[in-house]
């Protein structure tokens, strides 16, 4: 299945990888609760992938740099 991560904040697409189960456990995806999983991953049955959600450098800096910017609900979207 492919596996593609985005940015949760400006959504760009960081990486898409083809992973099978084994790898999927070398990930810790297969580690997160269903609370967990539900929050962070999206299955699309149009495209047969799921996304991730995940932080690119970009916001992950923008974040660190001015912190007040988590009061807000979507920050750099």
């Amino acid at each position: 299945m492919k596996y593609i991560y985005h940015c949760k904040h400006c959504r760009t697409i960081i990486d898409e990888i083809e992973a099978d189960q084994e790898t999927i456990k070398k990930l810790g995806l297969s580690d997160l609760t269903p609370e967990e999983q539900a929050e962070l991953m999206a299955y699309n049955q149009q495209s047969q992938s799921m996304y991730v959600k995940t932080l690119c450098d970009y916001c992950y800096e923008a974040l660190k740099a001015n912190p007040e910017l988590f009061l807000i609900g979507k920050p750099l979207h």
